[in-house]
């Protein structure tokens, strides 16, 4: 029997996701031809911000590859739009001269960006920011040109605005109303986040309409309807989208603001159905992903014959894609006769919360600064929980009891949402780890598309998966080691308790199971005591690891790695003749340029250690510590054209103030002149970006096999500024660190809220000051070690000093 014909015109999100629900409930039924005016196959359209703000890459957000495509028996048409619809013919005319015929036609033409009709528009250097060609043409402008101006302040236009400072250009958002968002925030909500954006570089022309823009052939800036002017060489267009719909036209359906359907998605042609954000149904154009994936799911019902109820509409809710601006909003939140609201405003946190209630029952919310709450709330509106019982005052608090549930996704109903984006409940994903035998993530992304657009759900997703595969934790003890069933707090409160000033005495005082200790222990112990009684302990070098033991970072094949401290990355003719002559001298067979901008001789011989140390006559990089590592810098303003700020200079600073302590793990920092961060600040455990109105920091990012992202914590204006809250930073981490944790578990574990308040608050900051100046630096110890000859015999000759 021959297959029927299905056509697909659009190539985007919602058009390529009902055909991944046609074949996953029959395969076999269509003959596919897809119709895409991009060259690109199937991808993320929402992660187009985050190529601009440099978190991934074309090709991480292609969500369905060429080979997808053949495999699944779909013909393809990209680069290559449709021009002509003719319902009479049931035939389709391409721009390269193709005509295909249908039995069925689906269209999913999506939007088009808005453009204002203004002079200037069509300059060169005026984008807009819808595909990956309009992100490619940003970040190539970006590459050469320095002001960019961005007209709209909503979601889109801000997460392109920021990806564009990330980019490195001095970015202004130009807005037509008086606060951003204005859709999804109310005025408190939008100057919040107006004032967290301008920490992070971002600046703003408020209430301002565009009239003109200026240039003869490429755009050098704007002009305003109050007559003032703003310099720019590029202009990105975020001002909204129109729907698609002159192929709808020309074939004579039913069109309004979009495409006309029916609860079946189907249009004025029995033919002809439409999905996406080129459709308007029941009065509603939706421009968000979620609803397109919910019609998607009606729509392939309907074409393959199964029971549906059809598509009743949706509520909507968004987040901003930008780190450090934490935003929820969801349903309806415009207040009305009807509709009354309750709202909390704490401007010291930059927190701020509205709920929106009609008939006794949530029907929106807006969250700013503080969205631990959303699966709360959309619990309440989805669900129409009736709160005729409680005080409203109470839903402006913390959900006490109820939180642990809310956020333990094992216990949500089979019909709650855990991915946003993609419309995806948890009984979806519980069917399908069971029915497809799913182990991983990835694959019950790959399978349900839940985590595939924003990733936000993923650590819900693992959650779901440990608890369908019965993989929770083992019971074990609690304790920091096998030796012991204490905690790290426990440990440390009774050193300070006890007074114990030494190892074995933690281990005699506390009942060690094992009266030396282990591997694991003794290190901890050792640190957890330098920090407690930092005059009064004497470091215990037995203690320590074997690289920490020796100052040097052990090889694979028993050889050793020497690396120079060259502060900020910076060095000079005489420390390269030295390091030179000790690498021949000692024919160190690797010399290479670390990933923290120093020199390192690779394979030097141990017992070689304190004479290559003392022919090259400078300290230690400390790369083998669990200490405050190297800082790595940019050139900085004084030679590079986009720099603000004297990278180099602070980063030199950070290091002579805080080398030679030590942490609970390796502490890493990046200072970098501009947002286009060459110092990869934004992976640091303190990150440094200079603008031009000072400093951004940044804390707790963190690379290695999990990359941690860190988070924006303030802007300040001065170096000491920045030098004061590193050190604060230290010691809090130092304080109430576990030993071997990085900075950004430790900041999950105590909160990002919690660490800010803590750095913020100057009193907090002046006495964590004061702590870490009592604790002192340890000794370079290089120096020591070329003059104590005992020392040397010990640690240096063959067969020395590798116990573990």
């Amino acid at each position: 029997m021959e297959k029927e014909k299905l056509v697909l015109i659009g190539n985007g999100m919602a058009g390529v996701r009902t055909i991944e629900e046609i074949l996953d409930r029959e395969s076999e039924r269509y003959q596919i031809t897809i119709i895409g005016e991009e060259k690109y196959p199937n991808y993320n359209r929402i992660m187009l911000s985050n190529i601009l703000q440099k978190k991934t890459t074309v090709e991480e957000i292609i969500t369905n590859p060429f080979d997808w495509y053949q495999e699944m028996g779909i013909e393809l048409f990209v680069d290559n739009r449709a021009t002509h619809l003719n319902p009479k013919k049931k035939e389709i005319e391409l721009l390269h001269g193709e005509k295909i015929s249908y039995d069925i036609c689906i269209l999913a033409t999506g939007s088009r960006a808005f453009i204002l009709p203004i002079p200037g528009a069509d300059l060169d250097g005026v984008v807009a920011f819808r595909t990956i060609e309009d992100t490619e043409k940003i970040m190539a402008a970006a590459s050469t040109y320095k002001k960019a101006a961005v007209i709209g302040g909503g979601l889109l236009g801000l997460e392109a605005a920021k990806g564009l400072v990330d980019q490195g250009m001095d970015v202004t958002v130009v807005h037509l109303e008086n606060w951003l968002m204005e859709t999804q925030l109310n005025e408190k909500a939008g100057k919040l986040l107006k004032e967290d954006l301008e920490k992070q570089g971002l600046k703003f022309k408020m209430g301002a309409k565009t009239e003109k823009i200026l240039g003869e052939k490429r755009v050098t800036g704007l002009s305003f309807a109050d007559g003032s002017e703003l310099e720019a060489d590029l202009v990105v267009m975020s001002i909204g989208i129109r729907p698609e719909t002159s192929l709808a036209k020309e074939a004579e359906l039913e069109v309004g603001r979009g495409i006309f359907v029916n609860d079946y998605l189907a249009t004025s042609d029995p033919s002809i159905f439409a999905i996406g954000e080129c459709v308007e149904h029941r009065g509603v154009c939706y421009g968000l992903v979620a609803p397109l994936y919910e019609q998607a799911k009606v729509l392939a019902d309907s074409l393959t014959g199964r029971e549906t109820d059809g598509y009743q509409g949706s509520m909507t809710y968004t987040a901003l894609k930008v780190s450090g601006c934490d935003l929820f909003s969801a349903g309806c939140i415009k207040a009305g006769d009807d509709v009354k609201t309750i709202e909390a405003y704490d401007e010291w946190n930059h927190c701020y919360k509205k709920v929106f209630i009609q008939n006794n029952q949530v029907v929106g919310t807006i969250l700013y600064g503080d969205t631990t709450e959303e699966n709360r709330f959309l619990k309440l509106i989805t669900q129409k929980l009736d709160i005729s019982d409680l005080n409203p005052i109470s839903l402006l608090a913390a959900a006490n009891g109820e939180d642990e549930a809310l956020n333990d996704v094992t216990s949500w109903d089979d019909f709650e949402t855990v991915c946003g984006c993609n419309g995806v409940t948890k009984g979806t994903i519980m069917h399908a780890i069971a029915d497809k035998n799913l182990t991983s993530v990835a694959d019950v992304t790959k399978h349900t598309k839940a985590g595939g657009s924003c990733g936000k759900c993923k650590d819900k997703i693992a959650d779901l998966l440990g608890y369908a595969l019965g993989e929770e934790a083992p019971t074990t003890s609690k304790g920091i080691c096998g030796c012991t069933d204490l905690t790290r707090d426990e440990i440390v409160l009774k050193i300070h308790q006890k007074g114990l000033k030494s190892v074995s005495e933690v281990y005699q005082e506390l009942q060690f199971k094992n009266p030396e200790g282990c591997s694991k222990c003794r290190p901890a112990i050792n640190f957890y005591l330098n920090v407690a009684f930092p005059q009064e302990h004497q470091d215990e070098k037995a203690s320590r690891y074997v690289n920490e033991r020796l100052y040097a970072n052990i090889q694979n094949d028993g050889t050793y790695s020497v690396i120079p401290r060259m502060r900020g990355g910076k060095t000079d003719p005489q420390q390269l003749l030295l390091i030179a002559k000790a690498a021949e001298k000692y024919d160190v067979p690797l010399v290479k340029i670390t990933g923290s901008q120093r020199i390192g001789l690779y394979g030097v011989k141990k017992q070689d250690l304190p004479k290559i140390w003392k022919d090259l006559d400078m300290s230690a990089a400390e790369a083998y510590a669990k200490a405050v590592r190297s800082v790595k810098t940019c050139v900085g303003k004084n030679f590079c054209r986009f720099g603000t700020q004297d990278s180099m200079g602070l980063g030199i600073q950070l290091e002579e103030r805080y080398e030679f302590i030590d942490t609970p793990h390796k502490f890493k920092m990046g200072v970098s002149a501009c947002p286009r961060s060459c110092a990869e600040s934004c992976v640091k455990d303190f990150g440094v970006i200079g603008v031009e109105n000072g400093f951004q920091i940044y804390i707790g990012g963190n690379g290695g096999t999990t990359v941690q992202e860190s988070r924006f914590l303030t802007t300040v204006e001065t170096e000491e500024e920045v030098i004061d809250i590193c050190g604060a930073f230290l010691e809090y981490y130092r304080e109430t660190g576990i030993y071997a944790e990085r900075t950004a578990p430790w900041i999950d574990r105590l909160g990002f809220e919690h660490v800010k308040q803590i750095l913020l608050d100057k009193a907090e900051r002046a006495k964590l000051l004061s702590e870490l100046e009592k604790a002192g630096k340890r000794e370079e110890p290089w120096r020591q070690t070329i003059q104590d000859t005992e020392l040397q015999q010990k640690l240096y000759t063959v067969g020395s000093g590798e116990q573990k």
